[in-house]
């Protein structure tokens, strides 16, 4: 096997299977003599136990042992709820039995893939719904083999109630590990490996989402202005030498994975012969593509004999998903506006009373395929608010594009109290009725807006503007421009049902929370 540690320069001659020595030298892949400059370079952060994170086992521990818990207490409920405390016989030992059954579903499910363990998305979640269909199969045969009839209310309500409980039981315990990851713990040890501008981009992306639980410790770039050693770091993590000594580098900082950047170099036999090396010393490989914002259930591997494609799946605009999203905004349009009646009246009258003005406000706005249409609100700034723009242009607080003013002298007291709810957005409801607008969507721009529009921006009127979207939840009006614009087209790149689900609860937290509203 080939070694490659910069530190042990001691050779041993190898025995053979049989015991005996070989004859000839052993041959041994001498590394660029990076050691040197390594040693006193580079600081090892101290950690505890072996290379495979103690953490992944303590976290599997513990989600095995709560699902046999969900388990246990999903079939007990399901028991008395069927038997009244009086069980049949059977049904004892099915009870007893069903943690056991359910734990192995799950595990036939994926529900405990080390590479799924605390990290964003809904895969671990999945892995539940998976194992839900695995146990009613399981069930099935039991009983098809014992020839025994089960009561599907036992069955129904004990699967039911252990998805639940397992689901809960992911919820907690990530929402655990989170929380130790912003504390700077619980995080996966990373080389990162690619050219200089590629790694810096992955070295930022890391550190921007300190969710997905990794730390770099070392980076191993090419593409430098001169030699390795005489850059100190790229965005902060220490240079360790060139693509080259990744391996070398993994060995001596006791890293946990390595992460590629699309990198000429290492790719095709190069790449898997690296990732044969990872393989030996239990370290995980990661590759980055080199694409922004496409989200995970858009990609998809295509094998063919001896090549895998990555396959990017268009977005989700199809004619039947579009009449879906619009089918289900004017249905949730029309149950909100007839619940929030009470709501729109009182607003009226207090806007009416404070300055004897129109109580709505209608501004010109640029909808999907760049088509205009009348947007509505509640009025929340003085009568001829627009005419006063052009003196308040140089007290800008918004970003390059956007104008936002947290003291805006226009905004009336009623306003004021509306804008910090976002109470002056609910008469887009009217805009969603009439299918202008939709519930979740980018932002609605101005004609001058647009004007100003790069390229790039252009594809924002591809999707139906919404009353919320990524950029309302993850700051609102604190965000730049290019962060809007970034989270506005990973929305329209991206678009499902789910992601709409999950930008509405966001929304009601942003609200409450107030953040970025002015």
């Amino acid at each position: 096997m080939t070694v490659l540690n910069p530190h042990r320069t001691k050779t041993h001659t190898p025995k053979t299977r049989l015991g005996t020595r070989r004859s000839e030298p052993r041959h041994r892949l001498e590394l660029p003599p990076v050691a040197d400059p390594l040693a006193p370079r580079l600081h090892v952060p101290p950690r505890e136990g072996e290379r495979v994170a103690p953490w992944n086992r303590r976290y599997l521990r513990r989600m095995v042992a709560l699902d046999a818990l969900s388990g246990l207490v999903a079939a007990l409920s399901a028991a008395v709820l069927k038997f009244q405390f009086d069980l049949k016989f059977g049904y004892d030992l099915m009870t007893l039995a069903f943690p056991l059954l359910w734990v192995l579903a799950l595990s036939l499910g994926g529900a405990y893939e080390r590479r799924n363990l605390g990290q964003p998305g809904g895969e671990e979640y999945r892995g539940v719904g998976r194992g839900s269909v695995l146990m009613l199969a399981l069930l099935a045969i039991i009983a098809l083999t014992l020839s025994a009839q089960l009561s599907r209310i036992f069955v129904g309500t004990g699967i039911l109630l252990a998805a639940i409980g397992s689901l809960l039981v992911r919820k907690t315990l990530r929402t655990w590990v989170a929380r130790r990851r912003r504390q700077g713990l619980m995080a996966q040890r990373v080389v990162v490996v690619g050219r200089v501008d590629a790694a810096a981009g992955v070295i930022r992306s890391i550190k921007d989402d300190i969710d997905q639980g990794l730390v770099p410790v070392a980076v191993c770039a090419s593409g430098l202005d001169g030699p390795w050693s005489q850059a100190p770091s790229i965005e902060g993590v220490p240079m360790a030498g060139e693509p080259g000594d990744a391996v070398a580098v993994v060995d001596l900082m006791e890293a946990e994975a390595v992460i590629v950047a699309s990198h000429p170099d290492l790719s095709g036999h190069a790449l898997r012969r690296l990732a044969w090396a990872l393989d030996e010393r239990q370290v995980d490989l990661l590759v980055s593509p080199g694409l922004l914002d496409v989200a995970g259930p858009r990609m998809s591997i295509r094998p063919s004999t001896n090549l895998a494609l990555l396959h990017i799946e268009r977005p989700a605009s199809t004619r039947r998903a579009v009449l879906l999203k619009t089918a289900m905004d004017r249905v949730a349009a029309v149950l909100l506006l007839l619940g929030l009646s009470p709501v729109f009246f009182v607003v009226a009258v207090a806007i009416w009373l404070d300055d004897r003005g129109p109580v709505f406000y209608r501004q010109r706005r640029v909808g999907v395929r760049g088509e205009f249409f009348d947007m509505y609100k509640f009025r929340s700034m003085r009568q001829g608010a627009d005419k006063m723009l052009a003196d308040l242009i140089a007290r800008n607080e918004g970003n390059e594009v956007l104008f936002k003013m947290k003291n805006d002298p226009r905004i009336t007291r009623v306003g004021a109290f509306l804008r910090r709810y976002s109470i002056d957005e609910l008469p887009q409801l009217l805009n969603v009725l009439r299918g202008e607008m939709s519930l979740v969507g980018p932002r609605p721009p101005l004609a001058r807006e647009v004007e100003e529009y790069e390229p790039d921006a252009i594809r924002r009127l591809h999707a139906v503007p919404g009353m919320t979207g990524l950029w309302q939840v993850s700051g609102r009006s604190d965000l730049s421009w290019d962060e809007s614009l970034r989270l506005d087209l990973r929305y329209v790149d991206n678009w499902s049902p789910m992601l709409d689900l999950w930008i509405l609860v966001r929304t009601v937290r942003a609200v409450l929370g107030r953040s970025g509203a002015y």
